[in-house]
């Protein structure tokens, strides 16, 4: 999974995902205590997933603390416009040319829309 993908979606869930499987390693590795060799590989994966887990864990933590001080800087009344449906996307348009992210090209369907909707 690339690093980028996985900073970018929930840090939470994935934190929880991998000390999952880390947990599962770790039970496997004990089942296979009696092949040294086995026992090795599968104690590698299970520290491997459960230190993948915790750092996960931490920036989920360190971003929600971002964000509630952000919050917490913001005024009211700018809170307020900014949850409007308008708003939001805006801040998403200018965030995806900001990042460099093209918008997809528009269907046949959209452009239809756009041309009954100037009519109108």
């Amino acid at each position: 999974m690339a690093l980028r993908r996985l900073l970018s979606s929930d840090p939470s869930r994935s934190s929880k995902l991998y000390l999952g499987i880390g947990v599962l390693s770790l039970v496997k590795a004990i089942a296979v205590r009696d092949d040294r060799e086995r026992f090795r590989r599968e104690l590698a994966d299970a520290a491997l997933f459960l230190g993948v887990g915790l750092v996960l864990r931490q920036y989920s933590q360190l971003k929600e603390e971002k964000r509630t001080e952000i919050e917490s800087q913001v005024p009211d009344w700018v809170a307020d416009i900014a949850r409007s449906e308008p708003a939001r996307q805006g801040v998403r348009n200018l965030a995806r040319q900001r990042f460099g992210e093209q918008e997809p090209e528009p269907t046949l369907r959209d452009r239809a829309r756009g041309v009954l909707s100037l009519s109108e």
